[in-house]
């Protein structure tokens, strides 16, 4: 592409660079200049104009966007018309934003030219969300570049997706201890069921039992035989070892424990477990507020059948320090003074 100043004699077919108000017109950046155009400029007393024009290969910044931006069309994102060098990319959908971040990183190493914005990886959209955006920097682009970066986001799976909820039926067993207060539960209700919906799946049914093995045993399997596709269970007492009564019934079940703990505070103490297929999940008394919690990383991705491993929990901890909570029992900065006190 061809970039300078131009006198105005000869700028008929050429891009104008920056906005200039000539007489009565303005004229806009980014417009070809025609005729009627370049002899507004001349009458208005420019001599010259600062512009672009392409030379054979290349493409204009709305057809370079427009091919970046078919090259992330997939069944789950759709582009938007194209205008500036900008192709904005949608959710067809309502779920969780997979991004091949390899891919995206390729593209956006070939040529400074072409830019690609996504959202974070796992972020849960509605339909019509955006999901990413392609910005081209000057009024035109090396085909063979544009080529280039559309062929760097091609893989096995597509750069961008996304993946819907699925509508699992969802089941909450809760624990009671002496001293556990029917109204803490019943609140716990309410703001699962609240998770759980806003993620297109229902509270099918809760439970409620003593905080002892056998007992968690029992309501866990009546949860599987109602028909639920993942399990909750929110303890009275936090799980706190692989041999604590909630790992350990799951075990009794025939359940393995695939992981206990992650790097998101609040969510320290959670639980992932699956049981010949079913996902069962332990959560901490924190997860009873309806703040962002680590739980909903996970439980995000499950209701969009996004397999977790514990890598992945193990993977969450940079921006994994969450919004303290009011009211929590001992506060971060509380709990160290605390110590320190005692240290003393």
């Amino acid at each position: 592409m061809l970039f300078g100043e131009t006198p105005v004699a000869a700028a008929e077919g050429a891009i104008l660079v920056h906005t200039l108000r000539a007489g009565d017109r303005t004229l806009k950046k980014g417009s070809f200049l025609d005729a009627d155009a370049v002899r507004a400029l001349a009458d208005a007393g420019f001599a010259s104009v600062v512009t672009a024009r392409l030379e054979p290969g290349d493409l204009s910044e709305n057809e370079a966007a427009a091919a970046v931006g078919a090259a992330l069309v997939s069944e789950t994102v759709r582009s938007s018309r194209v205008s500036t060098g900008r192709c904005n990319l949608s959710a067809v959908v309502h779920g969780v934003v997979q991004i091949d971040r390899a891919a995206i990183d390729r593209a956006n190493r070939v040529c400074e030219d072409v830019t690609l914005s996504t959202v974070q990886p796992f972020t849960v959209v509605e339909a019509d969300d955006l999901v990413a955006t392609v910005k081209i920097i000057p009024f035109g682009v090396a085909g063979a570049a544009v080529n280039a970066v559309a062929e760097a986001l091609v893989g096995e799976h597509p750069a961008i997706s996304v993946a819907p909820f699925r509508g699992i039926p969802v089941g909450l067993l809760q624990t009671r201890l002496p001293g556990t207060m029917d109204r803490v539960l019943e609140k716990t209700v309410v703001t699962t069921e609240g998770r759980v919906t806003a993620l297109g799946s229902p509270l099918a049914r809760e439970i409620r039992c003593d905080h002892d093995r056998e007992a968690i045993a029992r309501g866990l399997q009546k949860l599987r035989d109602a028909g639920c596709g993942l399990i909750i269970v929110i303890g009275a007492s936090a799980i706190v070892d692989r041999r604590d009564v909630v790992p350990t019934a799951i075990e009794s079940l025939g359940g393995t424990i695939r992981h206990l703990g992650m790097p998101v505070d609040p969510g320290n103490l959670t639980l992932l477990a699956d049981w010949e297929g079913l996902p069962v999940l332990g959560f901490p008394g924190s997860a009873r507020s309806p703040r962002l919690h680590g739980c909903d990383w996970v439980l995000q991705r499950l209701l969009a059948g996004i397999e977790v491993t514990g890598e992945d929990i193990m993977s969450m901890g940079v921006g994994g320090l969450l919004k303290e909570m009011p009211g929590r029992p001992m506060p971060r900065m509380k709990a160290v003074q605390a110590d320190a006190a005692d240290e003393g």
